[in-house]
């Protein structure tokens, strides 16, 4: 499952959205949402935000030529094919985060880090750790932080900028710093407009040279480290033409007005010690060199040349001021439905958090309309860790399978024989639950999005995001198989068959069909079905 922290957050969001609703609903009683906005502005104390806060502005420094990284990604690129960017795909958790590692030892002058969530956990804590270390070493590190999963964090992060060469900054941070995650969100009610728009973006660039990008936070559970439940995610390391495009959209969140550097939340003088007390010292084993995989990131940079996918690519990313109810400008979520209504023959969509509203039904329809087919993977209600956003999906699936979708569901892992774990990768797999997180489209087998956005209300109209649109036939033919491998192999296949829907997993005579939606004994029941129907879906 999530770390503890997000597991608990997760059950405090159905009394957060269960508020959001009784705000909502209370439309029809002006009395009762007066009563609402002064409770909670009574007990969160009128709490505020500072009003005079310092951002000095900073960009993504062009001075990294003469880097070992520059030199890497150099070498790494045919002469013929330096107009093209460099791709290379990270199913797999545990390379994904030694990737990361690897790229942080080696950078020399800045490194840019843009998370959802960074956890203070196993994983955030190396993560931060190494980033003093750069900072030691005089490498420039700018760390973009969402605030809602930041709770509790303040000391590690102020501490952490208390470091020289090392700034941290939060984005759309809550009014309230004190308490848990559920105190913090009721307490902020009065500011409820405002903080239901977070920053969903995931980006990592080092030296200029090299960028990761894709759907992982910074926490056990997205790098194989979670114990009995882990995502199925995918990175995407880049190189080339594309990184400085990647770094324009940093430098434009890491500017907003929207944006506080932690300083200035947080009362008191910022502590190292806080800081180095909370996530410790490097480990011994962590300082000694160990054989890296041949193939592996590590081993490409120790030997000055990685293998790449060379493409043209384009970037999307939703501007800062989205999160401020700015819609002047194009989004994420409108191009990602471009892409799929340019598709000639098929569409491949992988998204967690399935929640497609009349937008995106209408697009679903239109392609399917002209014989493309369309096939969507998402978690079960057995592998979700939103019960409530699958119970917005699962009102869709009759009218998506009236139109020929395909629907795919995840099982849990834990039903996997060995040969379909092995032919499907590592990621989530193994022992663990395994829950979807990746967010994937491929369009006609030769352009692939990969991203941080869900096809759901809240990443189109609430969240910010960002992705990529590459165009390689070798990159699209492997995301391809990575989907369709479980599709066949770790999911449900959802259809309408005479009075409902069933559910069939499993080939030839082990093939099960069954009326009952698989789930898990600890799925929540009518609450949280009665809680979806009454939810707008851009809340879910």
């Amino acid at each position: 499952m999530p770390t503890p922290a997000l597991r608990a957050a997760a059950w405090t969001r159905l009394g957060v959205w269960a508020a959001a609703l009784a705000t909502s609903v209370a439309a029809s009683t002006i009395a009762w949402r007066l009563v609402l906005l002064t409770v909670a502005v009574a007990m969160g104390g009128c709490a505020v935000l500072p009003s005079q806060v310092e951002r000095p502005h900073s960009f993504a420094r062009s001075d990294v030529a003469d880097t070992q990284l520059a030199r890497i990604a150099a070498a790494s690129t045919p002469e013929d094919e330096r107009e093209l960017s460099g791709f290379r795909l990270l199913p797999d958790g545990a390379e994904a985060f030694a990737a990361r590692i690897a790229l942080i030892r080696r950078a020399e002058k800045t490194i840019d880090a843009q998370y959802y969530v960074i956890a203070s956990d196993r994983t955030g804590h190396e993560f931060l750790r190494e980033l003093k270390a750069a900072a030691a070493r005089g490498v420039r590190v700018r760390i973009l932080v969402d605030d809602l999963y930041a709770t509790g964090e303040d000391a590690l992060f102020a501490g952490l900028a208390a470091h020289d060469n090392v700034e941290v900054r939060m984005f759309n941070p809550l009014p309230v710093r004190g308490g848990s995650f559920g105190q913090r969100i009721l307490l902020s009610l009065h500011q409820f407009s405002r903080i239901n728009h977070r920053m969903h973006n995931k980006l990592f660039i080092a030296d200029g040279s090299f960028a990761v990008t894709g759907g992982r936070n910074i926490a056990d559970e997205y790098f194989d480290r979670g114990g009995d439940a882990n995502f199925i995610d995918m990175d995407l390391l880049s190189t080339g033409p594309v990184v400085g495009k990647l770094a324009a959209v940093f430098d434009r969140f890491w500017n907003a007005d929207i944006v506080y550097p932690v300083r200035s939340l947080v009362g008191g003088e910022p502590s190292r010690q806080a800081f180095e007390q909370q996530v410790g010292e490097r480990p011994a084993e962590a300082t000694e060199a160990s054989e890296p995989d041949a193939e592996s990131v590590e081993a490409g940079l120790a030997s000055g040349r990685l293998a790449f996918e060379r493409a043209e690519a384009e970037v999307f990313a939703d501007a800062p001021q989205k999160a401020s109810g700015d819609t002047g400008e194009a989004t994420v979520a409108e191009a990602h439905l471009e892409l799929l209504g340019s598709a000639a023959s098929s569409v491949l969509l992988a998204s967690p958090y399935f929640v497609p509203g009349k937008r995106e039904m209408q697009a679903l329809s239109a392609i399917r309309s002209r014989d493309v087919s369309v096939s969507v993977l998402t978690n079960s209600l057995a592998t979700t860790d939103e019960p409530l956003v699958h119970y917005g999906y699962a009102r869709h699936r009759a009218a998506l399978l009236d139109a020929g979708v395909d629907l795919n569901e995840l099982r849990p892992s834990a039903e996997d024989s060995a040969e379909a774990a092995r032919s499907i990768g590592r990621s989530g797999a193994g022992n663990s639950l395994g829950r979807l997180h990746t967010k994937l489209s491929v369009v006609d087998d030769e352009k692939t999005f990969v991203g941080s956005m869900n096809m759901d209300g809240r990443s189109a109209h609430l969240n910010t995001e960002a992705g990529m649109v590459i165009h390689s036939r070798t990159l699209a033919a492997f995301v391809a198989r990575f989907l369709r491998g479980h599709e066949k192999e770790r999911s449900y296949q959802v259809r309408l068959e005479g009075d409902g829907l069933r559910w069939s997993s499993g080939v030839g005579a082990d093939r099960q069909t069954r009326s009952v939606e698989p789930a898990t004994a600890s799925a929540p029941a009518l609450p949280v079905r009665l809680l979806a129907q009454l939810l707008g879906e851009g809340l879910l």
